[in-house]
């Protein structure tokens, strides 16, 4: 009889090596992961019967972000989630994520065993994601994305010092996912230097005449960056993979190109703003 491999998840060490402790000693193989980067690391490299993850987890990423990978690339994996906090919004996002079942913190022992148990042998009865292209991602949700990069650069002491209208600070913006796309679509080997953009070079020119300085530039660009991973993030039970780590990377370099023409023209612009008249 094969033995059942469990993938344990929680940022809570005591209670990782408790529940280690009791579900070995049922007989079970347990792997143990106490944070949401490890969890994936694992999930990436090795087969798991069994995902039984605590939900909530410091930082960005959570128990939903673990099964909504393990889903992804183990579609066959019993996936449970641990939570101290029985909400019904919490149970609907977990559903929506395909969880298998909610189970209470403070539930016995005995009767996770039997969870488990009963759900080894019932299986899951999710199927594999429908699986979207990065590209395709950062189209559907460029507005979602706009506004939270909008309310982070709002929130910046020093970006704000600027006054702006929505408008007038998010301007550049739908031109510059639509780049994104456009590169993401190209699938150009990595390295490749993507098209000039003329939004690029006004984008400069206008935030010299709206009185940024350059390092301001360089902080509104890296928030972009921060929002759009953080939305890639939020749809990790969608992406592919096997080509994340190319096309993150070719955001980051499409992002950086459009700021150092950016760049470029703010400096021409200020540059002439020299010139004896």
């Amino acid at each position: 009889m094969d033995i059942t491999k469990i993938l344990l998840v929680d940022d809570d060490d005591l209670s990782l090596r408790i529940l280690r402790n009791l579900l070995e000693h049922e007989g079970f193989k347990i792997t143990a992961a106490n944070n949401v980067a490890e969890a994936l690391k694992l999930i990436s490299s090795e087969h798991y019967d069994v995902l039984l993850s605590d939900l909530h987890m410091p930082g960005a990423a959570d128990g939903l972000t673990v099964i909504s990978a393990m889903r992804y690339i183990n579609p066959k994996c019993v996936a449970m989630l641990l939570t101290g906090f029985p909400e019904m919004d919490v149970a609907a996002q977990a559903l929506l994520r395909q969880a298998d079942e909610i189970l209470l913190k403070q539930d016995d022992f005995t009767a996770l065993v039997e969870s488990i148990k009963r759900r080894i042998a019932t299986g899951t009865a999710h199927s594999k994601p429908q699986i979207e292209s990065v590209a395709t991602i950062l189209e559907r949700v460029a507005s979602s994305c706009i506004d939270d990069w909008l309310q982070e650069v709002q929130l910046d002491g020093k970006l704000s010092i600027v006054p702006l209208t929505s408008e007038q600070r998010c301007a550049h913006l739908p031109q510059v996912f639509r780049d994104l796309v456009s590169r993401l679509r190209m699938a150009l080997p990595f390295g490749t230097k993507g098209p000039i953009s003329e939004t690029a070079a006004k984008h400069g020119f206008t935030r010299r005449q709206q009185g940024y300085s350059a390092a301001m530039m360089v902080e509104e660009s890296r928030i972009l960056q921060v929002c759009i991973f953080h939305t890639l993030e939020k749809n990790l039970a969608t992406i592919d993979f096997s080509v994340l780590l190319s096309q993150v990377m070719t955001i980051a370099d499409e992002v950086d190109s459009q700021l150092r023409q950016a760049m470029e023209c703010y400096i021409a612009e200020s540059t002439r703003d020299l010139l004896p008249t």
